[in-house]
């Protein structure tokens, strides 16, 4: 018998131990430390050998790697001595070489490393004795090799070993539901996760236009008032100004003095029950957010601009919201039209609807530049941020805030019930804005007249409220 017979069945027991070798390297980089950490506890046979091998799995995937490729090598010499021995070197090297690529790639490549995904941890477990023994008679060689490879490759990423990128990680999770390994709300969630570092507060935040505050002076019955009406739990407390913020008033520390200790809620200031006030910028990353409110045990935090302003506010429940996705229920309202004629000379709008088109739709000109939308110009001429039930007067017509709890409890404003004042209609006078030759005469002087009504007027409504208040109190 020839020699070329024994070079082909060397070769086909090196080609064997390389797709062996390369199910190896394919199951060993799939298997999980977590999963081999529940087999050691579990007491699975191999499962400690594999737990040390994947602590420095890098190494061990760099020798298997070493021995496929010398058992490929060699099978392909072996396979070419053979066909130069049997066809000469010129059909023989021909001959060789197609052979070797296909088995490269069936019996080497393909073949092997699916088995090594779809049987990863029976591969693993089973060769990890094999392996470790490999590791130590191989030593030498395997850290020679990774010397030379350290020095021929840039940066840490060889000397790391593996690793995933976060676009990798999102693929896998994105395999993951495909396979109906997770749901689809937990491949959201996890999408979110990433994503929560890439997402600054001013996105999720409050604006400060929205923001409910209370001023220091107040007392603690307006306060509880304030928050029954808003829905809000924690108020911030301001000084001369927004832009004044002095801390954050709690309502259960107000019902805690006034209830439990017996505090006459109309002499105690909400400045004397008042926490400190969290300021972050409003550039600051959601992830980093989340984790100093976790430290601080704080729920809100004041948003500062660039030029030192507020802002406005963001709440862990807004955070949160960008990893569980908004929460609706059968209270939340449908999709309301941006303009819903009543068939009596008034409309229900959009508090979201530019002034442009109210004042198309009652044929009078609003020229306000300090707002954009209807809900904004009753702000305006209210002076505070509005809550269902606020009522105003501009440029002739008559404007009532609406809306209710959204899903979180808080009161916010939906629509807005406008109506024309009678005998103010388009043609006739606006007392709110008086014209002259001379430019604007007293128009600026007559819209802060009555933007004070107004709010002289919810002044005068929220003091009622809390005479019924005292008095229901006092019986």
């Amino acid at each position: 018998m020839s020699s070329g017979y024994w070079f082909i069945v060397a070769a086909v027991v090196l080609i064997g131990l390389g797709g062996l070798f390369a199910a190896v390297d394919t199951a060993v980089s799939t298997v999980s430390n977590a999963r081999v950490d529940d087999m050691v506890r579990e007491g699975r046979g191999g499962a400690r050998r594999l737990a040390i091998i994947l602590d420095a799995r890098a190494t061990y995937v760099g020798l298997v790697v070493l021995l496929r490729v010398v058992c490929e090598t060699a099978a392909a010499a072996l396979i070419a001595l053979s066909a130069a021995e049997w066809l000469g070197v010129g059909w023989g090297l021909v001959v060789a070489i197609t052979a070797m690529t296909v088995i490269s790639y069936v019996a080497m490549g393909v073949g092997p490393r699916t088995l090594g995904r779809q049987h990863a941890y029976t591969i693993a477990l089973s060769m990890s004795y094999l392996l470790f023994a490999l590791g130590i008679l191989l030593k030498p060689v395997t850290r020679l090799l990774i010397l030379i490879g350290n020095a021929l490759t840039p940066g840490r990423g060889y000397r790391n070993g593996p690793f995933a990128t976060e676009i990798e990680l999102r693929e896998v999770v994105d395999l993951a539901e495909a396979r109906g390994v997770v749901a689809a709300g937990e491949r959201r969630m996890i999408h979110s996760v990433f994503d929560l570092g890439d997402t600054s507060a001013r996105e999720v935040m409050v604006p400060r236009p929205e923001m409910v505050w209370i001023e220091a002076d107040k007392n603690v019955l307006q306060a509880t008032n304030l928050a029954t009406r808003s829905g809000h739990s924690r108020i911030p407390v301001i000084g001369e100004n927004t832009d004044d913020v002095l801390g954050i008033v709690y309502l259960k520390d107000m019902v805690e003095r006034t209830v439990a200790k017996r505090t006459d809620p109309t002499t105690l200031r909400v400045s004397e029950i008042m926490r400190d006030a969290e300021f972050i910028p409003d550039s600051k990353p959601l992830d980093k957010v989340l984790a100093d409110m976790q430290l601080t045990r704080n729920h809100m935090a004041i948003l500062v601009d660039e030029y030192g302003g507020i802002a406005g506010l963001v709440t862990i429940e807004d955070v949160l919201e960008e990893i569980v996705g908004e929460i609706t229920d059968e209270y939340d309202t449908d999709e309301l039209a941006p303009v819903e004629d009543l068939g009596d000379g008034s409309y229900r709008v959009s508090a979201r609807l530019p002034v442009e088109d109210l004042g198309e739709l009652f044929d009078v000109e609003i020229e306000e530049e300090e707002v954009e939308t209807v809900g904004g110009l009753v702000a305006l001429e209210l002076g505070r941020v509005p809550l269902p039930g606020a009522r105003v007067k501009s440029h002739g017509l008559q404007l009532v805030a609406e809306g209710g709890p959204n899903r979180k409890g808080r009161q916010r404003i939906i629509t807005v019930l406008v109506t024309r004042v009678p005998g103010e209609g388009a043609d006739g006078p606006d007392p709110q804005r008086h014209e002259s030759s001379g430019g604007r005469g007293h128009s600026g002087r007559s819209g802060r007249h009555d933007r004070t009504a107004a709010r002289e007027h919810e002044d005068e409504s929220h003091r009622s409220t809390h005479e019924q208040t005292t008095a229901r109190m006092n019986q």
